[in-house]
């Protein structure tokens, strides 16, 4: 099959060499995080439902979620909360199939408690949260797309639309996405003062990288303020000690610098997250497909999360594109950086897109001509091979946020 593959040598500065380069993540309590985590939980479980109900995936996006910030009263040794959180799934939903009624509606309320409860466990679901579905039913054609793409045939874009990705991160990059994965997935577990919602803000300039951090502190785990300034200095301190892994520019940390710590004013939470106080969430706001906010790669503007995984290109490209271009970084030598960009056209197949527009900064001394084989290869066999990503995300073996 003939693909409308485009492959470019760009004349632009790499980012590493660039003076000014701002990365950000919101981490998983952050409220938009929440907003995309609960789309993409509801998402995958209706997926499952689907197929074990009717045997196919049917058309379905919850990309559309809110979360409306409750109200609290933290204080040291414990607060309490005196108006939920308001999580409201919008969307559209495939609800009956050949005879079958499916309970799309309560698939999605359960999915979105659950992944509520996962994120956030000592958050008491009963009290704290309230969740309120009003997804609607497709419109005709979309679903007529859908529908008529199934079997074994390969599905037609479901909008005209693109993905975009990049390859490889930068140390800024690295470093953002390492700081919070740690904090994630070691030093929470042994520090639960750590609140799930935190938001990092990198900026290098030049050769110094300095992180912002906002961390959201748990009241029932601190006595008083001292042992808060005494949690965010040991927090500190371990960023500073990580930060080596993943770059050798100097790093300077702040964290929580809107604290007015002789006035009592810090950043305290009953349940670790802003969302239940002031913070609203709206999926598609937070970090796109590669778990960060870049301004200055390109992006695309879609929310990845909670589109359906089977047709939507919103999803479907921004995964594969990130996909694509990290592979052809691994498997080609030479290539310094390199963009991807999907486009389809509504209707069309998502194998065929309009035009995969791949845009490289080849390393010094290596010429495209030499290179552009291997990197045609590597982005048409991705497309021929489309259909892995909707299993992938399915199981939850890609994150889209």
């Amino acid at each position: 099959m003939i693909r409308n593959i485009r492959v470019e040598r760009i004349a632009q500065t790499p980012i590493e060499q660039q003076q000014i380069e701002l990365v950000e993540r919101k981490c998983i309590g952050h409220p938009d995080s929440i907003a995309d985590g609960i789309a993409e939980a509801v998402s995958r479980a209706l997926c499952r439902a689907y197929l074990e109900e009717c045997g196919v995936y049917l058309h379905h996006n919850t990309d559309q979620g809110e979360i409306v910030a409750g109200e609290s009263l933290p204080r040291f040794g414990g607060g309490k909360i005196v108006r939920p959180i308001y999580a409201l799934l919008t969307g559209r939903a495939t609800k009956t199939f050949d005879g079958i009624n499916i309970p799309a509606d309560s698939i999605a309320v359960e999915a979105a408690r659950s992944y509520v409860k996962s994120i956030i466990p000592i958050l008491n679901l009963e009290r704290d949260i309230i969740v309120d579905c009003r997804m609607g039913t497709g419109s005709t054609d979309l679903r007529d797309v859908f529908k008529t793409c199934g079997g074994s045939a390969v599905m037609r874009a479901n909008d005209t639309s693109f993905g975009v990705g990049h390859a490889p991160f930068s140390e800024t990059e690295s470093l953002v996405k390492g700081v919070s994965d740690y904090i994630d997935e070691v030093y929470r577990p042994r520090n639960p003062a750590i609140g799930t919602d935190i938001k990092v803000m990198g900026l290098r300039d030049g050769d110094a990288i300095t992180l912002t951090l906002a961390v959201a502190m748990v009241d029932r785990y601190l006595a008083d303020i001292g042992e808060y300034v005494e949690t965010i200095a040991r927090l500190k301190e371990t960023i500073e000690g990580i930060a080596p892994k993943f770059t050798d520019r100097k790093v300077h940390i702040d964290v929580n610098t809107a604290d007015d710590i002789s006035n009592g004013v810090v950043f305290l939470t009953v349940n670790g997250t802003s969302a239940e106080m002031g913070d609203d969430g709206s999926v598609g706001r937070g970090n796109r497909c590669n778990g960060l906010i870049t301004p200055c790669r390109p992006m695309s503007m879609e929310a990845t999360s909670g589109k359906n995984p089977i047709n939507h290109i919103g999803k479907i490209y921004n995964l594969l594109s990130t996909q694509l271009a990290n592979t052809c970084v691994a498997e080609v030598d030479g290539i310094d950086e390199i963009y991807i960009r999907l486009l389809s056209q509504i209707g069309h197949p998502i194998d065929q897109p309009l035009v995969a527009g791949v845009q490289v900064i080849p390393k010094a001394g290596v010429e495209l001509a030499a290179i552009k084989p291997a990197i045609d290869a590597i982005i048409d066999t991705g497309l021929e091979n489309i259909g892995s990503i909707t299993e992938k995300v399915i199981r939850g073996d890609l994150k889209t946020f």
